[in-house]
């Protein structure tokens, strides 16, 4: 294996374009709302409700996390 020099080390993370941290935003969004919906209808046997629950919840939760994301786009600590 070859020593490692250090040419071949990298000196800063990668930064995430805005359109990754929107797609990561909306992929997570549809896993949760899909999570959301099955609890809401564990706990009240209504999928109508159990969907009201969950499109509620999608729209606040895209812009929290987007704003999430970039906040700790900015923040060091953590990276090697």
């Amino acid at each position: 294996m070859p020593e490692t020099t250090a040419e071949h080390v990298i000196t800063s993370a990668p930064v995430a374009s805005r359109r990754r941290s929107l797609a990561k935003t909306i992929s997570w969004r549809v896993l949760g709302s899909l999570d959301t919906m099955l609890l809401g209808y564990i706990f009240t046997g209504s999928i109508a409700i159990a969907g009201s629950i969950a499109s509620t919840e999608v729209v606040t939760k895209i812009v929290l996390y987007y704003f999430h994301e970039r906040g700790w786009a900015h923040i060091k600590w953590g990276h090697k």
